[in-house]
């Protein structure tokens, strides 16, 4: 299957279980394919056949951009090396969670989240300690009985019961054992924290040089800007006087390429309740493309008023659906 026609069928997938789907971000650089929304989910998808594809540096840029619009950061693949991606497993590239499409229906149409994650060792899942700690004790086991029947240290059955994890063939012993499962979902719209190692998420990167004069504009009428290095747009741009208030923010000569990015700018905002803006490097007569706000570096510069400032981009961009 190609990417497209794999990109395609995972969106109408999402489609199908009522997430808003934003156009494919068919621009680069892109760290993401599609972002979609589903009530309070938001998710930044990378559609992959291979997904060894995904790289430091791009699963460094979802990392960010989860965290700048409160969304998961996500890989939708088929395979790894020569090896297909196992059906109810969750996999990890680069601390992006990764499933495969028959995962990803199972999660997201039938509303039956994965049990099962890889790491290193093999394949794992989370167990309900309290559970087991009662199935055992109704039964009269002792710690000691327990681990003479999984064939581990009494120990190791202890820290199975404060919530340590352990093995898919552990888990399995159990459930035959006491009839019952003992294995909790792993929460993907999470991020699946409860199951992997969390690192800080990492650095932003320099703005580029040529967007020094913008960020500092913006800087100085009381935006945090996150500069972004693969994302379909320059930054993240937050209003520190309001928390609820985000944008995109592109800035080039307004070509045709970067007017296509504004629609793409537009649609993300859209699913990801933010405005969307785009600075040119000269006058354009048209205030905005598909509600994305269009403002000259000219224009920006001559205001000098913080509120102004953000009157202007609230005028002409359309707004988020949730401010």
């Amino acid at each position: 299957m190609s990417r497209t026609a794999l990109i395609d069928n995972v969106t109408a997938m999402l489609g199908d279980a009522g997430f808003l789907v934003s156009d494919r971000c068919a621009v680069r650089p892109k760290s993401f394919d599609v972002a979609a929304r589903r009530e309070e989910d938001l998710l930044l998808l990378k559609i992959l056949g291979n997904v060894d594809a995904l790289d430091a540096e791009t699963g460094a840029e979802m990392r960010r951009l989860g965290e700048y619009l409160e969304a998961t950061p996500m890989t939708i693949g088929i395979r790894t090396r020569d090896e297909d991606l196992k059906p109810g497993v969750v996999y990890f590239r680069h601390g992006v969670p990764v499933i495969n499409p028959d995962t990803a229906y199972d999660l997201f149409v039938e509303g039956m989240p994965p049990l099962i994650y890889a790491a290193p060792g093999g394949l794992y899942v989370s167990l309900d300690g309290d559970l087991l700690a009662d199935e055992r004790e109704e039964r009269g086991w002792s710690l000691g009985r327990l681990a003479t029947e999984l064939g581990v240290s009494r120990r190791t059955v202890s820290k199975y019961e404060d919530g340590m994890n352990a093995s898919i063939e552990v888990a399995v012993q159990l459930e035959e054992l006491f009839n019952e499962p003992f294995s909790s979902p792993v929460d993907v719209l999470e991020g699946a924290d409860d199951v992997r190692d969390t690192e800080p998420t990492p650095s932003a990167p320099d703005a580029d040089p040529g967007d020094e004069h913008v960020v500092h504009v913006l800087t100085s009428a009381g935006f945090t800007v996150h500069p972004t290095a693969r994302a379909p747009f320059k930054a993240v741009s937050e209003d520190d006087e309001s928390s609820a208030t985000r944008m995109l923010t592109g800035h080039s000569a307004f070509t045709p390429a970067a007017e296509k990015r504004a629609r793409i700018m537009s649609s993300i905002g859209e699913v990801a309740h933010t405005r969307s803006v785009y600075f040119t490097e000269e006058d354009e007569k048209r205030e905005s493309v598909d509600g994305t706000a269009i403002v000259s570096c000219e224009e920006l510069a001559a205001v000098d008023d913080p509120d102004r400032i953000r009157e202007l981009i609230r005028d002409r961009a359309e707004a988020p659906s949730e401010a």
